[in-house]
C-alpha cells in the first residue's frame, strides 16, 4: 500500500484565515493518524496577489500551533524546490505536453476583447461554444500564431475542455459527485506575461510529481475538482489521481454564510492565528496568539468545528486527536463558528495549567505593576483564582486585591451587607483574630471561627459577608479563609479596622 502523503499548500497572499488554519490540522491529523507524512508547499503564482511577509507570517503560525511538517518550505526534501515560483521550467514543459497533445491551446485575447464579448453574451465563458469565435490558436493560422508569440505578443494557455462528459469526483467525505463538462470553462493554465502557471496547472503538476496520495481541502475548491480530474487525464495520470476530500466551510457565528474577517471585527474575536499588519493598507488585525489563547485550546477548539469523534469527549490533546481523527466523521455541512466556545476552551486549559507555569506568565505583569511576590505565595495565589480566568492578561483582575488593600468599597454590596450590627461583630472579630497566630492555616482560621460564631451566637453570614467586603472591597474573590491565609493575620486585621473606619 502506498505510504500517505499530504500537503498544505497556501498562497502568500496576506494573512493566514482560521478556516485555512483547520483545513492545516485536518491534513496533520490525517497523515499521523496513517503513519504518512505532510509537506508545506507555497502556491506564490499569483504574481499580483503577493503581500511580503505572508510567507513568514503562515510558518510562524504553523509553528506556533504545533503543526509539524516532515518536508517542503524551510524544512527541504527530495521533492523541492516547493515554492512554485521556484518551479517555471518544471510547468512550462507540462504546458508544452498539452499543447503537442492538442488537449490545450493558445489564446491572445486581451481583457477587453473579453470584457466586450461579456457585455455581448449573457453568462460568457470561454468554452467549445465560443472559443471559435474568439482570438486563439483554434482560430488562427498555425504560422500566424508562431509569428505572434516571436513578435513578443501577450497570451496565455487554455486547457480545451471537451462538451457533454459527465465527470465522477469520489469525494472521501461527500461521497460520488458528478459534474458535466459543459459548465466548466476553458480554464487558463500558464500565462506568458510572467511565465508562470495558474493555480490549476501547478496543483496538479506538483501533486502529481510530489505523489501526494490525499488532497484534503476547503469546500470552496470542490468546483475546481472535475477539471483536475480531467487534468490528470490529460497528462496519463489517472492511475495516480490522489483522492479527495472536502471540508465544509466555517460559518458566521450569526446568520448565514462564510466566516470572515468582519464578523470577527464586529463580535469581538480573531479570525487569524496571529496578530497581521497589512503592508499594504496599515491595518492591524487581531491573532488568537497575542488575544491570550494557549496554542492547545485553539487546536482542540478548531479540530471539533466540523469533526466529531463519536463520542462525548471534548477534551483532546494532539496525540489523543490523532488517535481519533478519521475523515469519515467530518461533516458534509459547514460548521457554526462558535467564538464562546472557543474561550471555554481556553479556560479549561488555563486552568489545568501548573500554578508555576502562569506564574511565569504572569511575572512581566507583576513587575508592570510594582508587585514584589515570594514564588510560593504567587503559586498559592494563583492556585486560588487561575478556574475564574479565560486568559492569562484576566489574571490580575482577580488576584490584586492579595496585593492591593482596598481604597473604596462596593455601594451596593455596603447597602446589602453592611448591617446596624456589623461593625460591633467585625470589632468582635478582630479581637478575636489577635490572638491567633500569624501562620495559621485557613483550615484551622475556619474552624476557629465557626466554633466562635457558635459560641457566641453569630450567624456566620452576618460575620462573613461584610468580612469578606471589608478585606477585598467587594463581593468577590475565593473562599474568604483561603484569602486571609495569604493576606496574613496582620494584614486581614488592618484591612479590617480600616473598613470600619471609612464605612459608614
Amino acid at each position: 500500500m502506498k505510504k500517505v502523503r499530504v500537503r498544505f499548500a497556501p498562497s502568500p497572499t496576506g494573512a493566514l484565515h482560521i478556516g485555512g488554519v483547520r483545513t492545516a490540522l485536518y491534513n496533520y491529523l490525517f497523515a499521523k493518524k496513517n503513519g504518512g507524512e505532510m509537506l508545506l508547499r507555497i502556491e506564490d503564482t499569483d504574481s499580483n496577489r503577493f503581500v511580503p511577509g505572508a510567507e513568514d507570517y503562515i510558518i510562524e503560525s504553523l509553528n506556533w500551533l504545533g503543526i509539524k511538517f516532515d518536508e517542503g518550505v524551510g524544512i527541504g526534501g527530495e521533492y523541492g524546490p516547493y515554492r512554485q515560483s521556484e518551479r517555471k521550467e518544471i510547468y512550462k514543459q507540462y504546458v508544452d505536453q498539452l499543447l503537442n497533445a492538442g488537449k490545450a491551446y493558445i489564446a491572445f485575447d486581451t481583457a477587453e476583447q473579453l470584457e466586450a464579448k461579456r457585455a455581448e453574451i449573457n453568462n460568457f465563458q470561454y468554452d467549445a461554444s465560443t472559443r471559435a469565435m474568439m482570438d486563439n490558436s483554434l482560430t488562427c493560422p498555425q504560422e500566424k500564431v508562431q509569428e505572434r508569440i516571436a513578435a513578443g505578443e501577450k497570451y496565455v494557455v487554455r486547457f480545451k475542455i471537451e462538451p457533454n462528459e459527465d465527470i465522477t469526483v469520489n469525494d472521501l467525505i461527500r461521497g460520488k459527485v458528478v459534474i458535466n463538462s459543459s459548465i466548466l470553462d476553458d480554464k487558463v493554465l500558464w500565462k506568458s506575461a510572467d511565465c508562470l502557471p495558474t493555480y490549476h496547472l501547478a496543483n496538479i503538476v506538483d501533486d502529481h510529481l510530489m505523489q501526494i496520495t490525499h488532497v484534503i481541502r476547503g469546500e470552496e475548491w470542490l468546483p475546481s475538482a472535475p477539471l483536475h480530474v480531467l487534468l490528470y487525464r490529460a497528462f496519463g495520470w489517472a492511475d495516480t489521481m490522489p483522492e479527495f476530500a472536502h471540508l465544509p466551510l466555517l460559518l458566521k457565528p450569526e446568520g448565514n454564510g462564510k466566516l470572515s474577517k468582519r464578523d470577527g471585527d464586529r463580535l469581538g474575536f480573531p479570525v487569524f492565528p496571529l496578530e497581521w499588519h497589512d503592508p499594504k493598507t496599515g491595518d492591524v488585525s487581531s491573532g488568537y496568539r497575542e488575544s491570550g489563547y494557549f496554542p492547545e485550546a485553539v487546536i482542540n477548539f478548531l479540530a471539533l468545528l466540523g469533526w466529531n469523534p463519536g463520542t462525548e469527549q471534548e477534551i483532546f490533546s494532539m496525540d489523543e486527536l490523532i488517535q481519533a481523527f478519521s475523515l469519515d466523521r467530518v461533516s458534509k455541512s459547514g460548521a457554526k463558528f462558535d467564538y464562546e466556545k472557543g474561550k471555554w476552551f481556553n479556560h479549561h486549559y488555563l486552568a489545568n495549567k501548573s500554578n508555576e507555569e502562569l506564574a511565569a506568565l504572569m511575572a512581566p505583569v507583576l513587575k508592570e505593576k510594582g508587585v514584589s511576590c515570594e514564588a510560593s505565595k504567587l503559586n498559592k495565589i494563583i492556585g486560588l483564582i487561575k478556574d475564574r480566568a479565560h486568559f492569562v492578561k484576566e489574571l490580575w483582575n482577580e488576584m490584586y486585591y492579595f496585593f492591593e488593600a482596598p481604597t473604596t468599597y462596593d455601594e451596593k454590596a455596603v447597602a446589602k451587607r453592611w448591617k446596624e450590627d456589623t461593625p460591633k461583630l467585625l470589632s468582635a472579630l478582630v479581637g478575636f483574630m489577635a490572638t491567633w497566630d500569624e501562620n495559621i492555616s485557613a483550615k484551622e482560621m475556619e474552624e476557629k471561627t465557626m466554633a466562635w460564631n457558635a459560641e457566641n451566637g453569630f450567624n456566620n453570614g452576618a460575620v462573613l459577608n461584610p468580612f469578606r467586603l471589608a478585606l477585598l472591597g467587594e463581593m468577590k474573590g475565593p473562599h474568604i479563609f483561603d484569602v486571609v491565609e495569604m493576606l496574613g493575620v496582620k494584614e486581614t486585621i488592618a484591612r479590617t479596622q480600616k473598613a470600619l473606619e471609612v464605612i459608614k
